[in-house]
């Protein structure tokens, strides 16, 4: 049963939900279906492996002691030295393997942003009317630096080449990736992707959902104004070139976002959206249950 659900997880509902167009209506809850996903993926494959090494019988006397201990392992595929170590250690492993690779991706990301916001405290200058600091470029450009020392960036070409409505719009859509600390989310995705190579699941969330943040950063920044500012705001800066650690409104889909923008998507039925949300909570714990459940 785990084996099957790995599978399902890992294939066919990334396949699934890429295809699903309420994933567009409400970005941000698909980003939180996606987050959920793959913890359910790794807290199965994290238990595939220790049943594999120490093959479990169930006990049901509670939720704790269904979590601690639902074992009589007499039966184990290795029972030599250190047996006892291995099948301790071997779900710690596979479930922390892809912490590790999201703080090692953390760590490389602060670094590239503190590498450029000293560069950017060299060359560019502070524009408090605008609440970012402008950086000397023809090109229309515009992104943002998360993290504690956050700031807007936009270059003299996009200060010059957008209406002030259409420079309001996108410094509302940084601003939106900052206060959804999205760079959070881009950095487990990218990390996830890292742990398990190949796996199409990691493929889909980064890509999908990479696009999904942009839509929720776009959502937040069109709130009090005419969509079509920031429509073709995006498409006066998609030619722009942004920094790796940067999020940037030009940056991803955006010809699929100005549509998105321009013809606004209905709310996804409450069924769908109350599904969704139980599934989020219900993901992580599926496969605990079918490893612990009764038989």
């Amino acid at each position: 049963m785990l084996a099957a659900y790995a599978g399902i997880v890992g294939l066919a509902v990334p396949w699934s939900l890429r295809r699903a167009r309420w994933t567009y209506q409400a970005p941000g809850l698909a980003i939180g279906l996606w987050s959920g996903l793959l913890l359910s993926f790794t807290v199965t494959f994290a238990l595939l492996l220790h049943h594999l090494a120490a093959p479990r019988e169930p006990l049901h006397d509670g939720a704790l002691r269904l979590l601690h201990s639902c074992t009589d392992a007499d039966a184990v595929l290795y029972s030599g030295p250190g047996s006892d170590t291995a099948q301790a250690l071997a779900p710690l492993v596979v479930s922390g393997w892809p912490l590790v690779c999201g703080a090692v991706a953390l760590g490389l990301a602060r670094f590239r942003r503190h590498s450029h916001a000293g560069l950017l405290d060299l060359v560019a200058r502070p524009a408090p009317d605008l609440d970012a600091v402008v950086v000397d470029h023809a090109t229309p450009a515009a992104y943002c630096l998360p993290g504690r020392a956050h700031r807007v960036v936009v270059t003299r070409g996009a200060v010059v080449e957008l209406t002030a409505a259409e420079l309001q719009a996108v410094l509302a859509h940084e601003r939106a990736h900052i206060r959804g600390r999205h760079h959070l989310v881009a950095a487990m995705l990218r990390a996830f992707r890292v742990a398990f190579p190949g796996l199409p699941l990691a493929r889909a969330a980064y890509e999908h959902a990479t696009v999904l943040l942009e839509m929720a950063a776009d959502d937040r920044a069109r709130r009090g104004r005419d969509p079509r500012d920031l429509a073709s705001a995006m498409c006066k800066i998609a030619a722009g070139r942004v920094p790796g650690a940067g999020l940037a409104a030009g940056k991803t889909a955006v010809v699929r976002r100005a549509e998105r923008m321009l013809h606004p998507p209905q709310n996804p039925h409450p069924v769908t959206m109350a599904g969704a949300g139980l599934l989020i909570l219900a993901a992580p714990l599926l496969p605990i249950l079918f490893a612990c459940g009764p038989r």
